[in-house]
């Protein structure tokens, strides 16, 4: 196992830190026998090979032999792991739900990608790759983007027969992530629909609901996968039923039927805290329900997935606050930005509703009581909005 490590020119790749030479002994380490020495391992790979969501030309290199020790069960923290393998595959996945990850728009946009990064300096002769970038235009630093974060997720790719492998495995936090992983590879469907269709039956409800979820996102035609989503709906288990109203919707869009949409709003409503257990975004199982309910039911759904929202804002904050706060905003203000000059007077009932429940939320606008949460104020400030709720109540009255 890993006897081709060394034969990777590692120095003449980069990672978010320049020369990736680090890598093969950070790999190497994965293995190693003391649990603190492996974690620290894989902190420093989503540091350097996933650095904040980005993924690096070492990136692509380093994936076939996470596959590698991942294949291997006397690997320890392959939940851990796989994880890492997803998260290089797609970055994070709020940038992709409801829909599923755009393989096809990506493969279109890497079109002459692989020339600009052949013309990249080599990191191991001080030449940053920074001002590499920085030298092209927009369309070409699209072009090379593109290019890299497709060849890592095809590296990952490889690893959809192990994938559907692991749905087996002993360890139902294994099976989950592996359905998981196997969410977000929609040309391999036909692969891995029957695979997900028997995990989708799982004993184990988060495996179950998670497997429910990737049928969804991967867009599979099978129908079996139908039948064991319609089944899903009647479980008696909730987070069971929430992944088969998730995966109709993906499916069948407005289409999916009222007894979908019901089991969606009310989970749009629900205040509960996340569930560790079930990987999409982070287990917020009420915002995801309220992205599929706006962005694939929407008609006569929308208006009480509003009122729901509004009455969610209040108990959330930190990451948990912008799937619901930034559905929301989307729904009021369908247009976009604010012109500037516009007055609490000027907008609709529904917007001056929304305001005011954000300037009634103050602890919404926080991380977990620990100041203002930047990415939640820059996503209200994108509208034209002011971006503390003290602004915002100066606005309205």
């Amino acid at each position: 196992m890993l006897e081709r490590l060394d034969s990777v020119a590692w120095g003449e790749l980069e990672h978010a830190y320049g020369a990736a030479g680090d890598v093969p002994g950070l790999i190497r380490e994965l293995l190693a026998p003391d649990a603190g020495a492996r974690e620290k391992a894989r902190r420093q790979l989503y540091g350097n090979i996933f650095h904040q969501g980005s993924r690096y030309e070492a990136s692509a290199y380093a994936a076939p032999f996470l596959l590698e020790l991942l294949a291997d069960p006397r690997t320890p923290d392959r939940p851990a792991l796989l994880g890492l393998l997803t998260s290089l595959a797609i970055g994070y996945d709020e940038s992709w739900l409801p829909e599923g990850f755009p393989a096809a728009d990506y493969r279109g946009r890497a079109a002459g990608g692989e020339r600009l990064l052949r013309q990249r300096p080599r990191p191991d002769a001080g030449e940053g790759g920074y001002e590499y970038w920085m030298s092209l235009d927009a369309q070409d630093q699209e072009r090379l983007f593109a290019h890299v974060e497709l060849a890592v997720h095809d590296a990952v790719r490889a690893g959809v027969p192990l994938f559907c492998a692991l749905l087996g495995d002993p360890d139902p936090g294994l099976r989950a992530g592996a359905a998981y992983a196997l969410a977000w590879f929609g040309e391999d469907a036909a692969v891995s629909g029957g695979p997900l269709s028997v995990a989708a039956t799982d004993a184990h409800p988060a495996v179950a609901a998670t497997a429910l979820v990737a049928l969804g996102l991967t867009g599979v035609t099978l129908p079996a996968a139908s039948d064991t989503i319609r089944a899903a709906l009647g479980d008696e288990r909730e987070v069971v039923r929430w992944g088969a109203a998730i995966a109709a919707a993906r499916l069948h869009g407005a289409d999916a039927g009222v007894a979908v949409a019901a089991e969606l709003l009310a989970w749009t409503g629900t205040d509960r805290a996340a569930d560790p257990q079930l990987p999409y975004l982070d287990g917020d199982l009420s915002g995801y329900a309220g992205l599929a309910l706006f962005r694939q039911l929407g008609g006569a759904h929308t208006d009480p997935a509003f009122d729901a929202l509004l009455a969610r804002i209040p108990s959330v904050s930190g990451p948990e606050a912008l799937p619901v706060v930034g559905e929301a905003l989307r729904h009021a203000f369908p247009d976009g930005p604010i012109s500037p000059g516009t007055g609490a007077a000027d907008l609709t009932p529904a917007q001056r509703r929304l305001l005011q429940t954000l300037a009634d939320s103050p602890a919404t606008w926080q991380w977990h009581g620990f100041g203002l949460f930047a990415n939640l104020t820059g996503g209200i400030h994108a509208y034209g909005l002011p971006a503390t709720p003290d602004a915002m109540r100066d606005f309205l009255t």
